[in-house]
């Protein structure tokens, strides 16, 4: 039989943060844990934690992927214009927002992202993010919060929300101004949505019930597509990183904050793997294959926790524990 030293020429290293790129077998000790890790593969689809915020907060937007994330805004008290970024391993610092807000919604990536209404008070008020500082965009025909952002910086969406009681209206972006598009079928907010602009999934949220109903979106009408398993509001989705053939829903709040994940392929969904921890208001980006989910309530608390999503057969970092 081989020994490690053998495999890869080299003793067990004592190191004080986990390697960033990992390969499949390599063992280390991380002395900051402490723990003995390796580099295995996921032997099916799970959430695993990653790096904390610096500040924990709910009622925030995301946009972008599992390892070029943004978070934004937010809520502790009071309303934030903080702005972070993530590389797949920990969050820092970008810049901040114009104005302090919550319940916005959001989509792009990191270096070019929307933040779209929200509320502090309720505003019409959108901002482009170039990947380190935000800028003033083309305002909303309405102001609203709690709506769900779809699409890139210069082809957005805006679906639903609350604009006093919810609305189903949907709102395009060209990239410097507004205009209606077709209407949901049911007004909502607080629903999980990702996609495109002529391709998106509006799932879950209230109506003013929690809801388990979903439409997409063709670029011109919505129509009714498969019922999610459990209906919830305050649950998070993909935004622009996620497709209408392969969106998640992740989360949320039934009666409580709740760990559920969806995963749904265009016709309907099916039960994925539950989140390491109740997360409410979080927000959420990638790929149904890579998602992330960040920050959030438990309903009682603002968090900082990440969460990212591994499927089966990637690569994934486990640490060794006594039987």
């Amino acid at each position: 039989m081989s020994t490690y030293y053998q495999i890869f020429g080299g003793k067990i290293n004592v190191i004080s943060a986990d390697p960033s790129n990992p390969i499949k077998g390599q063992v280390w000790f991380n002395s900051a844990t402490p723990a003995l890790k390796y580099q295995s593969a996921a032997t099916a689809n799970v959430w695993i934690t990653g790096g904390n915020l610096a500040t924990a907060r709910s009622q925030i937007a995301g946009a972008g992927t599992q390892t070029a994330g943004l978070a934004f805004g937010g809520f502790i008290p009071p309303d934030q214009a903080l702005t972070e970024e993530y590389d797949g391993t920990s969050w820092t610092a970008g810049g901040n927002l114009s104005n302090a807000r919550r319940s916005l919604g959001g989509t792009g990536t990191q270096t070019a992202a929307l933040a779209i209404g929200g509320e502090s008070p309720l505003t019409n008020v959108t901002e482009e993010y170039d990947g380190t500082s935000w800028t003033s965009g083309g305002n909303l025909g309405t102001a609203k919060d709690y709506n769900g952002g779809a699409g890139t910086q210069t082809s957005g969406l805006s679906v639903g929300g609350f604009a006093g009681p919810q609305i189903n209206q949907t709102e395009e972006y060209n990239g410097t101004s507004w205009t209606n598009g077709g209407n949901l079928a049911t007004a909502r907010g607080q629903s999980a949505v990702s996609g495109t602009q002529t391709l998106t999934t509006a799932a879950g949220g209230a109506d003013p019930n929690n809801t388990n109903t979903t439409e997409e979106y063709d670029g011109t009408s919505w129509a009714a597509g498969g019922n999610m398993g459990t209906a919830r509001r305050y649950l998070a989705g993909l935004g622009g990183t996620g497709t209408q053939t392969a969106a998640s829903a992740f989360g949320g709040y039934t009666t409580t904050a709740v760990t559920n994940t969806e995963e749904y392929n265009g016709a309907a969904w099916t039960a994925g793997p539950n989140l390491p921890g109740a997360q409410r208001s979080q927000a959420g980006m990638g790929t149904q294959t890579a998602g992330l989910s960040a920050a959030g309530s438990n309903a009682t608390d603002s968090l900082a926790s990440t969460f990212e999503y591994v499927a089966t057969g990637q690569p994934l970092t486990k640490t060794v524990t006594a039987t």
